[in-house]
């Protein structure tokens, strides 16, 4: 590290976050690689470190001998105020090169609120932000995650998304790289060619044209691109690369531990969960095979904590072998097993008692409404009996802490469901008092209530989201129905989802309102103290832009969405399916006990899922 990076590290809060330098992080010789690829996550160092995908793909990546693939982080304003004080680029942790220095520049979208984050990031590293203005000499900017499904207000900054599971695409596209520029390729005839590759999305080679009241009216690719560009996936997950060296940070991270990743996909098809339509179908790894990864990962990092991770871990056919398996290895050597993602229905005696042999802690289950009519409706398919008994499970086994999370502002909802969420908890903490047998430290029961977005490539994509003056009238309800001192509640705040929902489901034209909030000094707004919304107001007035437009519009049946050329597999008319079936309260079966045809599983070869 040089003399100067030394010296501002100095006038850092958490100067670990910028060193590099940990446990098993990858180090080449830059001058023996053909490709230098930097994997930028934009939120702090603590998040991005215990990020799974990261993980994986960074070493995907290494695994290449001609390729370097490695880590950069948003700065904390601390740290950026340091960089652009002293004339320094962001730079990556494991060769201090500035980002302008690599050959592809790699955003993961995890989060709606760090657009301008990967805007910042760009800016910082020395990087053109919009793409049509960044020259030839200049990295190719490329993104994937989640937000990717609809990728369309970042399109004015990114080069490529990647749509889907990386493991396979993204070396693909590196190899395409290698091979153009090897030929003097142009960027344009590049894209071009990457366009080809299964799951990749190049939005320059689209043309979207809108109607006069700001709807989407076509969406035209051109010069050989896809009409549809479906996802990626991981066929043989079994056999899918696992990083068993993962990096051991030298600061502490929000989940410091090994990380094992059970199944991909969900069986239950909660109608407001994009990630339980976007990752169909249902592909899970063997309890042997997990077995043998976790003490691997295990003996080569240190860790003595492993997390299954799913999401729906309970839903695992295998996970008593899986979980017996793991803690005859984990119990003797004092590593506890944590199943984070519990559902109600498939709770038991015997599972409480695996999952506290070595350590015991609270539980947390997500009901998600407070009456059974809008459980059905947004087809959580879990009854108050089944919630009741998990708890009562946890209070006879001698647990005390019980979080529970739920959502308002849920389609078809009304005040009596609101009410059934306080009356929900009071059924709880009365049956700690009757069921408990662990008294003496009292009981903690905490319930959470999210604001609901309107998701794409969910049943609910085309619902409009409650205002924010609703959100805040339906929270004050909330809060005066619970009374008890015993149950603690917490709502997250609706400004910030407000804006979550504008820019899931928003279109090119909120690409103009990005750049100019990140103009006004919007860069981390994932964060409380660094979110704005009246500057986020008047970066919408100034673009002459309707937030509420995207936010707070119910869709038509027959509208086209801004990401209908980007397809998760699951058909459109099977969405809109799920979305009446809301109205008329009629929950679907999961896919274990009966096939909807929702399209996920012809992605497949054998066109049958693992569920």
């Amino acid at each position: 590290m040089d003399r100067k990076k030394k010296r501002i590290l100095a006038s850092v809060q958490k100067p670990a976050r910028y060193t590099g330098g940990e446990y098993n992080a990858v180090i080449k010789n830059k001058e023996e690689v053909d490709l230098r690829f930097a994997f930028c996550f934009p939120d702090i160092y603590e998040i991005g470190m215990s990020h799974m995908g990261l993980r994986i793909l960074y070493g995907v990546m290494n695994e290449k001998a001609d390729i370097w693939c490695e880590r950069c982080f948003a700065p904390w304003p601390d740290m950026e105020d340091e960089l652009r004080k002293n004339n320094m680029k962001l730079y990556a942790l494991e060769s201090g090169d500035a980002l302008c220095d690599f050959d592809i520049v790699g955003f993961t979208l995890q989060y709606e609120m760090c657009y301008t984050a990967v805007l910042n990031m760009l800016d910082l590293g020395g990087i053109t932000v919009r793409a049509d203005e960044r020259g030839e000499d200049e990295p190719l900017v490329v993104a994937g995650g989640p937000c990717a499904y609809n990728p369309e207000p970042l399109c004015d900054f990114v080069d490529i998304f990647n749509i889907g599971e990386g493991e396979e695409q993204m070396i693909e596209l590196c190899d395409l790289y290698k091979r153009c520029k090897a030929e003097g390729k142009s960027k344009k005839e590049f894209l071009a060619l990457a366009a080809k590759i299964p799951g990749t999305y190049v939005p320059s080679l689209y043309d979207i044209r809108y109607n006069d009241d700001g709807t989407v009216a076509s969406i035209t690719a051109k010069d050989g691109a896809p009409d549809v560009v479906v996802k990626r996936i991981i066929e043989d997950f079994d056999s899918v690369y696992v990083p068993k060296k993962v990096i051991v940070p030298t600061t502490e991270i929000v989940h410091d531990r090994v990380s094992l990743e059970v199944f991909r996909g969900c069986i239950r098809g909660c109608r407001f969960c994009q990630a339980g339509y976007a990752y169909r179908p249902v592909r899970a790894k063997h309890a042997k095979t997990l077995i043998e990864h976790g003490k691997e990962m295990c003996l080569e990092t240190g860790y003595e904590e492993i997390s299954l991770a799913s999401l729906s871990t309970s839903d695992y056919k295998e996970l008593p072998e899986l979980a017996d398996g793991l803690l005859d290895w984990c119990e003797p050597r004092n590593i506890s097993l944590q199943l984070p993602s519990l559902r109600a229905d498939n709770f038991s005696v015997e599972l409480m008692q695996r999952i506290q042999k070595v350590r015991s802690g609270g539980l947390t289950f997500a009901p998600e409404a407070g009456s059974a009519r809008l459980r059905d409706a947004i087809n959580k398919n879990l009854t108050e009996e089944e919630i009741m008994n998990a708890c009562k499970i946890a209070f006879e086994n001698g647990r005390s802490t019980v979080k529970l999370y739920f959502m308002i502002g849920l389609p078809t909802e009304t005040d009596e469901d609101i009410k059934g969420i306080a009356e929900l908890s009071q059924k709880i903490l009365y049956l700690w008092k009757t069921h408990a047998t662990n008294k003496k430290r009292g009981v903690k029961i905490t319930v959470s209530a999210a604001c609901f977005v309107p998701k794409p490539q969910t049943p609910f994509q085309w619902e409009a989201q409650n205002t924010r003056e609703e959100f805040k009238r339906k929270a004050q309800l909330l809060r005066e129905a619970i009374t008890a001192k015993a149950i603690t509640y917490n709502w997250h705040e609706p400004d910030v989802s407000f804006l979550e929902a504008v820019f899931a489901r928003g279109d090119r034209k909120i690409g103009k309102v990005i750049e100019t909030a990140w103009k006004k000094g919007m860069k981390l707004d994932g964060w409380d103290e660094h979110f704005d919304l009246d500057t986020w107001l008047s970066a919408f007035e100034e673009c002459g832009v309707d937030p509420a437009f995207y936010a707070n519009r119910e869709r038509s049946a027959d509208e086209i969405m801004p990401w209908d050329h980007i397809s998760t597999g699951v058909t459109k008319r099977f969405l809109r399916c799920e979305c009446e079936k809301a109205y008329r309260s009629e929950a679907s079966p999961n896919c274990r006990e009966k096939c909807l045809g929702c399209g996920a599983s012809k992605l497949l070869c054998g066109g049958e899922c693992d569920a």
